[in-house]
């Protein structure tokens, strides 16, 4: 089983969103997430969710 290395981790999730319609993945501040401040550079909605880990 493959360690996990924590820079990685941080690299590929941390502040990580994806738009909920086209899937685009961007990085934003949580905060400004949750209030509906960021828009997708595509689709210009700002419905985001956390990526799956696997």
């Amino acid at each position: 089983m493959a360690t996990k290395i924590p820079e990685a981790q941080n690299r590929l999730f941390k502040n990580t969103f994806i738009c909920q319609k086209c899937q685009c993945k961007m990085k934003a501040d949580p905060q400004k997430v949750l209030k509906g401040k960021v828009k997708c550079r595509k689709c210009k909605k700002a419905q985001f969710r956390v990526p799956k880990k696997k």
